[in-house]
C-alpha cells in the first residue's frame, strides 16, 4: 500500500499541490509512502511516509539508485546530477521511514526509497551531519504522546524561483518537514525548516520582523508554524495547519531555531 491518510486513526492527508504548479505534477505510489513530482523542476513538490514505530526492520542500507522506470528520464533529477561534486542525493522520504512490516515487505519499502525521485541535491555536510534534522521523527516518536508508535511525515524541499541553477535544474536552499501523529484521538503536528546555502554568513543574525521568517544561514534549523510552511511551498493543508501544537504565542514570535532536541516544543 502506498500511502494512507487513515494510518494513524484520525485523517492526515498529504498536502495538495495548488492550481498553479498541478498540471505540471505526477503523484507516484510506493510502499508505504508516497511523492509528488514536480517534472518541470524535476524534484518532489511534497513526499509523504507512513511510520509504524512497533514494526520496523533494521536493514542493510544498501546504495543502488535507480529511475523510475514508470516516468519518462527527463522528468527526474538522474545521476548527472550528482557526478563529480559535493552533492549527495539526498533521501527526502528517510530510508528507514517506510521499511517495516514483514521482512518482505520491508526489504522491498528499502529499495523503493533509492529511486531518484526520492533524492535531491544536498550539500555533503549537510546530508551526513546534521543529526538533529536528521533526527526530528525519532525525538517526536520518543517524547510525543503517540497513537501506537505511529507517525505520518511529510518533507520536500522548498521549490523557490531563486534557487540557483545547476546542471539542467534548479538546486533547493530550503528544505521543510511536517510531522503529524495522534494525539489522544485528535491530529497534532508540528514542522521544521533547514537551509543548506552555503554563502550565507552565519556570524551576524538579524532579529526579523515579528511573524517574520527570519534569513536562514547554512544548515540552521528551525521549529516553524505550519502555517508558514504552506505559505512558503503554496501547498494547500488545512487540517494540519489547524493540527499545530505550537502555542499561538511562539507562533507570533517567529521562527524558533534548534540548538538541540532538547528546543522542540511539542
Amino acid at each position: 500500500m502506498s500511502f494512507d491518510a487513515q494510518f494513524l486513526g484520525v485523517r492526515a492527508a498529504m498536502p495538495r499541490v495548488g492550481e498553479a504548479h498541478a498540471a505540471s505534477t505526477v503523484e507516484l505510489g510506493y510502499l508505504h509512502f508516497a511523492i509528488v513530482l514536480d517534472t518541470g523542476r524535476r524534484l518532489a513538490r511534497v513526499t509523504g511516509v507512513n511510520v509504524d514505530g512497533a514494526s520496523l526492520i533494521d536493514l542493510p542500507r544498501g546504495d543502488e539508485w535507480r529511475l523510475d522506470e514508470r516516468i519518462p528520464a527527463d522528468w527526474q533529477a538522474g545521476p548527472a546530477i550528482y557526478a563529480r561534486n559535493d552533492f549527495d542525493r539526498g533521501h527526502l522520504v528517510r530510508r528507514r521511514d517506510p521499511v517495516w512490516g514483514s521482512p518482505e515487505i520491508a526489504a522491498r519499502a528499502n529499495a523503493e526509497t533509492f529511486r531518484y525521485p526520492n533524492a535531491a541535491p544536498q550539500a555533503s555536510g549537510f546530508n551526513q551531519s546534521k543529526e538533529l534534522w536528521l533526527g526530528l521523527e525519532d525525538h517526536v516518536l520518543a517524547h510525543a504522546e503517540t497513537y501506537r508508535l505511529r507517525l505520518s511525515v511529510f518533507t520536500a524541499p522548498v521549490l523557490a524561483g531563486a534557487d540557483p541553477p545547476y546542471r539542467g535544474i534548479r538546486v533547493p536552499l530550503r528544505f521543510w518537514k511536517v510531522v503529524a501523529w495522534n494525539d489522544g484521538g485528535a491530529l497534532a503536528t508540528t514542522a521544521f525548516v533547514v537551509d543548506q546555502a552555503p554563502l550565507v554568513d552565519t556570524a551576524e543574525t538579524v532579529a526579523p520582523a515579528r511573524g517574520e521568517a527570519p534569513p536562514l544561514g547554512p544548515f540552521r534549523t528551525f521549529q516553524v508554524p505550519v502555517s508558514d510552511v504552506a505559505a512558503l511551498t503554496a501547498l494547500v493543508m488545512p487540517e494540519l495547519v489547524a493540527a499545530d501544537v505550537m502555542p499561538p504565542t511562539l507562533r507570533a514570535a517567529g521562527w524558533r531555531r534548534l540548538e538541540a532536541s532538547d528546543d522542540i516544543v511539542l
